[in-house]
């Protein structure tokens, strides 16, 4: 992990000296980026970031953890167990104007914060959205493997269905083997939807049962050194019929054209509004209304890292982002088909992982 170039992208613009990060009850995906920690729970933490280094508050509890996975840019300072040592060592940030994350700062930390008599407070939650919409190289790396985990998951999974299972029972399946792969964990709750199920985009698995001939749905994410995936299939257990396969037909080409649109500089709440018509229009409005959602988002160390697809400040496309593109069309009491997979952006377009 470069961590230099990371402060700088976050530091860009922000007009503040340092960077104050609270962890509550587990580390915020903020906190990963800027330390690249796989493991520890550093609650109740404090990270400190300057334009060259980072200073980790922590307790005997996490110290060893933190000491252990840190490089040579994070102080590891076993204080939160010594209150005039954390005075001390705290006091870095009096005077110094300071940025932080309103999204994952409480009333009680801002306070506690101003307590040190910093030169001002400004959130800089914008900063970390922009800078980690582009990937660095490790950051691809692992969403690469990410992925892979849960493509052959879903392979493995399909392969051994059988009428009677649970779409519960499915949905753990598919969770078991994406941790036998190599997987550290989910990166959302698995989706599994049986038949007219399936036509609920955030249906989650109950104990409706697998039949012949059903339409399934597998909604899942592997994580992996803290980065997600999110790959989405739709298939039929048996033969489709001709409205199902037609679904299927008009989604994966929905989803082929989007994603021959990607490429830097494009506009991707355009490209999404392009692809709302092509399904609108097909065979005369047969699907119209039918595409209920946005048609993908950026993919990191969050499986909603943004919202890229939508009328949002970050939409136009750039060499480097990790998006999940998931076309789909849904018929109340019938059923529904989405096909997700996560792309890369290279220089010249879209390369699928």
């Amino acid at each position: 992990m470069e961590l230099k170039k990371r402060l700088s992208k976050i530091f860009e613009g922000s007009k503040v000296d340092m960077i104050i990060l609270y962890n509550d009850d587990e580390p915020t995906p903020n906190f990963r980026y800027l330390t690249d920690f796989k493991s520890g729970t550093f609650e109740g933490n404090f990270l400190v970031a300057t334009k060259e280094k980072e200073y980790l508050f922590t307790s005997d509890l996490e110290y060893y953890t933190a000491k252990s996975q840190s490089s040579g840019e994070i102080e590891v300072l076993n204080t939160l167990g010594d209150k005039k040592k954390f005075d001390q060592k705290f006091s870095i940030i009096k005077g110094k104007k300071i940025g932080i994350n309103e999204h994952e700062t409480s009333v009680a930390v801002y306070n506690f914060i101003k307590k040190y008599k910093p030169k001002g407070i400004k959130d800089v939650t914008k900063n970390f959205t922009k800078a980690r919409l582009v990937k660095d190289d490790s950051e691809i790396s692992n969403i690469r493997k990410a992925v892979s985990i849960t493509k052959f998951a879903i392979l493995e999974v399909q392969k051994s269905l059988r009428e009677g299972l649970t779409e519960l029972e499915v949905a753990a399946q598919v969770d078991f083997a994406m941790r036998s792969l190599g997987a550290n964990g989910t990166a959302f709750e698995t989706i599994v939807a049986f038949g007219k199920n399936a036509a609920l985009p955030h249906h989650m698995p109950d104990s409706t049962r697998l039949k012949k001939d059903d339409i399934v749905l597998i909604d899942t994410g592997a994580k992996y050194n803290n980065y997600c995936a999110d790959i989405t299939r739709t298939f039929v257990f048996g033969k489709p019929d001709k409205e199902v396969d037609e679904m299927l037909k008009l989604v994966k080409s929905a989803q082929l054209k989007a994603i021959h649109m990607l490429k830097p500089g494009a506009d991707a709440y355009l490209i999404y509004q392009k692809v709302k018509k092509y399904i609108d229009s097909y065979h005369g409005g047969k699907y119209k209304g039918k595409f209920i959602h946005a048609l993908g988002h950026s993919i990191g160390l969050e499986v909603h890292d943004a919202h890229v697809f939508g009328k949002t400040p970050y939409r136009h496309i750039k060499k480097g982002m990790t998006l999940a593109v998931e076309p789909g069309v849904y018929i109340e009491g019938f059923g529904g088909v989405r096909i997700e997979d996560d792309v890369l952006i290279d220089k010249s377009g879209a390369i699928v992982l």
